[in-house]
C-alpha cells in the first residue's frame, strides 16, 4: 500500500455507511474487488486529485470548495468525501502525490552527482542536480505539473499553513541539499546555509509558477515560462548567493 492509500484508508468510513453515500452503489461483496472495479476506482482518485490540483492552483485552499471540485472532476460529491474525506485531507493528498516524484527524484540526482563528483564536486553541480528535476517536469510533464508548481508557489507564500506543508513534504529532500552544500562550503555555518536556501526556495517555487511577472517588469525580453534559460540564471545565481553569505554567522 503507498503512502497515499495508507492515509487516505485511515479516513474512509465502515463499508456499511460508504454504501449510503453513494448512489447506485452495487451490494457488498466479500473478497477482493474484480480487477476492473479497483481500476475504476484508481482512475476515479486520479480524476478527483487532477481537478482539485487545478482548482486549488488557480484559486488557492481556500477559495475552492468541495463541490467544487466534484463539479470539475464529473462525480457526484459523496465519491469526493469517500475517497479523501475532508477539504483539508484532499488538499494534503494533491500535495503529496507529485511532492514525492520531485523529492524522490532530487535526492537521487544529488546523490548521484556527489557519487561521481566525489572530491571535485561543486556547488554549481550541486544545485543543478537538486534543481533540474522539478525544472523538467514543469517542462515536460503536461498541464499537471504546472499546475502542481503554480500551487507549491501559492503554498510556499501561505502564512496559515504554508510553513508546516512545505516542512511537511519537502523538508528530507531539502536537507540532504544542504548537508552536501556544508561539504563544498566547510566555513558556512548552518545559519548560513538555512538563510542560502531559504532565499532560493522563494526564487524556485516564482520562478516555476509561471505569473508573466517577469514578461511584463522586462517588457517581453525576458519569458517566464523560458524554464530552461531560468534554470540556467538561478544556478549561477543561487551559487554566488550562498557564497555570498559564506560567514555572516558564526559557527
Amino acid at each position: 500500500m503507498s503512502k497515499l492509500d495508507a492515509s487516505t484508508a485511515a479516513v474512509r468510513p465502515v463499508a456499511a455507511a460508504r454504501r449510503k453515500l453513494v448512489p447506485g452503489a452495487p451490494p457488498a461483496r466479500r473478497g477482493r474487488p474484480p480487477k476492473a472495479q479497483a481500476k475504476a476506482a484508481g482512475e476515479t482518485r486520479d480524476l478527483i486529485l487532477d481537478a482539485a490540483e487545478d482548482l486549488f492552483s488557480k484559486h488557492g485552499f481556500y477559495g475552492v470548495t468541495i463541490r467544487e471540485v466534484a463539479r470539475e472532476a464529473g462525480v457526484d460529491t459523496a465519491l469526493v468525501h469517500y475517497y479523501f474525506g475532508a477539504k483539508r485531507d484532499l488538499f494534503d493528498a494533491v500535495f503529496l502525490r507529485r511532492a514525492e516524484v520531485w523529492n524522490d527524484d532530487r535526492v537521487a540526482a544529488i546523490d548521484r552527482y556527489a557519487e561521481a563528483a566525489g572530491a571535485d564536486m561543486t556547488l554549481e553541480g550541486l544545485l543543478e542536480a537538486f534543481l533540474r528535476p522539478p525544472f523538467e517536469w514543469s517542462l515536460k510533464g503536461g498541464p499537471g505539473w504546472k499546475h502542481y508548481a503554480a500551487l507549491v508557489a501559492q503554498t510556499n507564500a501561505n502564512p496559515t499553513f504554508g510553513g508546516e506543508t512545505m516542512a511537511r513534504y519537502f523538508d528530507p529532500s531539502i536537507r540532504r541539499l544542504i548537508e552536501l552544500i556544508a561539504v563544498v562550503l566547510p566555513d558556512a555555518s548552518e545559519v548560513d546555509l538555512y538563510w542560502g536556501y531559504h532565499n532560493l526556495s522563494g526564487a524556485l517555487t516564482l520562478t516555476l509558477g509561471e505569473t508573466g511577472r517577469l514578461d511584463r517588469l522586462s517588457g517581453g525580453l525576458a519569458r517566464s515560462g523560458d524554464l530552461e534559460t531560468a534554470g540556467d540564471y538561478m544556478v549561477r545565481f543561487a551559487a554566488a548567493g550562498f557564497r555570498a553569505v559564506v560567514g555572516m554567522s558564526p559557527r
